[in-house]
């Protein structure tokens, strides 16, 4: 049995937060069981993604070591950054891979999947709850300043997805008022995907950044479709998108197969159609993408 983590810290990048990033990651990988697969961090959104995989006991155990590492090398009292946030590891789901049921892993997690309540089930709802009711599910109701808050829970495969544009941040939030499922667009056509948009002072150009929560429902290549689509009638050049993290490797087949039907292409290796998607997606346009360490399963292989 198999479950992928992927935790997000909440981190300030200098000299000393890379030792903290580099420290968090060891305590994962030392970890009995436990198998890094991608540190993927963020300067302007201050957040560094950390994906793992092993077994659900294994998992468990590399996440509580790599808390106790960032509890005493993160400072949420001196923390900012683009992304919304709640606390220094800041959400930790864990997401099904292979031979492992949802009932099984809701056992000791509390959102998503797992949520006890229903207004637990969003991590909008979530960020956006008062202190009456956001007590929380484990442990005593002492608030760490220094701390803040831990998301955990069972959940699908969720994909971080950003795509890039030659904007202000202004236009890229607008886009993602429009696209995203609780926006304010007329027809809601991407549903259960979340969006912000915002800048990147270090790349020098703006992104709508997405989640989207089911891909099976709402597609990658469609969300790119509807991006492009809000930023030609804005007259803004999208110039390459953004997987943060890994993918699931049905998530690139379905967008090969659209670009496939669309463009009546003739495409039979797997391989083939990764480097289709690749292209379509300009996913490689901020930095290499490489299938074997960013598509989950494959990432998974080759480091069992």
């Amino acid at each position: 049995a198999l479950i992928v983590l992927e935790c997000i810290f909440s981190e300030i990048f200098s000299s000393e937060s890379i030792l903290a990033t580099l420290a968090i990651a060891d305590a994962m990988s030392a970890t009995e069981g436990c198998s890094l697969l991608d540190v993927n961090p963020g300067s302007s959104t201050n957040r560094t993604v950390y994906a793992f995989v092993g077994p659900p006991a294994a998992v468990i155990e590399g996440v509580l070591n790599a808390g106790r590492v960032a509890f005493k090398l993160i400072d949420m009292t001196k923390h900012s950054g683009e992304h919304p946030r709640t606390g220094a590891m800041d959400v930790c789901p864990f997401i099904l891979v292979q031979n492992v049921s949802m009932e099984e892993s809701v056992f000791y997690l509390y959102y998503g999947e797992a949520a006890r309540k229903e207004s637990r089930r969003s991590l909008l709802s979530i960020r956006a709850g008062n202190t009456n009711e956001w007590t929380p599910e484990y442990g005593p109701a002492t608030f760490v300043p220094s701390w803040g808050a831990t998301v955990t829970g069972a959940r699908k495969f969720l994909i971080a997805y950003n795509v890039n544009l030659l904007s202000t941040k202004e236009h890229a939030h607008r886009i993602a008022l429009d696209i995203r499922e609780q926006g304010r667009g007329k027809d809601q056509i991407c549903l259960k995907v979340q969006g912000i948009g915002w800048y990147l002072e270090e790349a020098n150009l703006a992104q709508v950044s997405t989640n989207i929560l089911d891909f099976e429902v709402m597609p990658v290549h469609m969300v790119y479709e509807e991006i492009c689509k809000d930023a030609r009638d804005l007259n803004l050049p999208v110039v390459g998108s953004q997987i943060v993290g890994l993918i699931p490797l049905k998530a690139m087949l379905d967008c090969a197969d659209f670009y496939i039907q669309k463009e009546k292409l003739f495409i039979v290796e797997e391989e083939h159609k990764i480097r289709l998607v690749i292209s379509k997606l300009r996913l490689d346009s901020s930095g290499p993408f490489v299938p074997k360490e960013r598509i989950i399963l494959w990432a998974a292989w080759s480091v069992r």
